[in-house]
């Protein structure tokens, strides 16, 4: 069978097949109804703001998304249409090319929390303290970058619409499993799937979670490359810094601006490599060590400050002293 060529005039008809706006009622609804359990329960799944930041955010990735898409497509033609061999649109084919994809999308999502400079691509959906469903609406403005980790995809002769499908399924899946109202499913879901259970361990800022459950769709591949945790104890959500901000453009573009800063003061091509793809966090140059060192001795100060004893204007009263040493039973937080 002949290869099918793609134009530039089938590749911008590809707008018109997007599925996430017929999967918009169904969202909707499951934030309301989240929401209202939430309540029912007092569990605050939600808060106010955090909440209106994730809309914003949503908004503004939308925006981004179908001003880049066009690029995006033609990218993933040219590709295709160079390499000599295709996948047939088969059931199979779409099959075969969802799992590829899903591959990808483990990578991607992994090079993004082991290097800085993807980090900063992904670090706004980890940003938020809760976990709910609006929080996958919360995607960086410039996750489009991430584009590049797909182009083996049309590479390996998957065709752009083959690949468009099965991204926005992928893009989907992710939707359901930010939510703490699911708790753990059937064993074998929640050994080939990426489940609601894993997906909270993901991100848990707890010292066992981080860095684990990259998965999309499937988390076998967590299984197979190492970084499976089980949910144990309780996650606790958000980043071990906390950004105290509801900004949408600070949430979306503060480690872009702490790269840059840092950046500034390198003083070589290979202090500003390290900088750019060394893991988040990691101190590589002078700068960033005197910036680490003055705020370990602020901390080291502040310890040293001895605490302030008040006196009390009560007078002496062994009983009534014995009465106000008794602890209280209650829960501190």
């Amino acid at each position: 069978m002949e290869k099918e060529v793609f134009t530039i005039e089938q590749i911008a008809e590809l707008d018109n097949l997007t599925i996430l706006h017929l999967a918009a009622p169904v969202i909707v609804a499951s934030v309301l109804i989240e929401w209202y359990v939430g309540v029912k329960k007092k569990r605050n799944y939600y808060e106010k703001q955090d909440f209106m930041a994730a809309l914003w955010i949503g908004a503004g990735s939308a925006i981004v998304g179908a001003s880049v898409r066009i690029v995006l497509f033609t990218s993933s033609m040219m590709i295709y249409n160079v390499v000599p061999w295709a996948i047939p649109r088969s059931w199979w084919g779409f099959l075969v090319g969802f799992v590829a994809v899903d591959f990808l999308r483990y990578w991607a999502h992994r090079v993004s929390h082991e290097q800085r400079l993807w980090w900063a691509t992904h670090v706004t959906h980890h940003s938020s303290e809760k976990m709910n469903f609006a929080i996958s609406l919360r995607t960086s403005w410039t996750s489009p970058l991430k584009f590049l980790f797909f182009l083996p995809v049309p590479f390996l002769g998957f065709d752009p619409f083959t690949f468009f499908v099965c991204h926005q399924l992928a893009v989907l899946y992710q939707f359901w499993v930010h939510t703490e109202l699911i708790r753990k499913l059937p064993a074998p879901v929640e050994y080939f799937f990426v489940t609601p259970s894993h997906h909270r361990v993901h991100h848990g800022s707890n010292p066992k979670y981080i860095d684990k459950n990259y998965g999309s769709t499937f988390i076998i591949w967590d299984r197979v490359f190492g970084t499976f945790q089980q949910e144990e104890e309780r996650p606790i959500y958000g980043l071990t810094t906390p950004v105290a901000s509801y900004n949408p453009f600070y949430l979306v573009f503060h480690e872009w601006v702490a790269i840059w800063k840092d950046l500034r003061h390198t003083r070589s091509i290979g202090e500003a490599w390290d900088v750019l793809f060394k893991p988040p966090g990691a101190v590589v140059t002078g700068y960033q060590r005197e910036r680490e060192a003055r705020a370990l001795q602020a901390a080291e100060a502040l310890e040293a400050v001895p605490a302030l004893k008040v006196a009390t204007a009560i007078p002496d009263d062994p009983e009534l002293e014995e009465q106000m040493s008794q602890p209280e039973n209650r829960q501190v937080g």
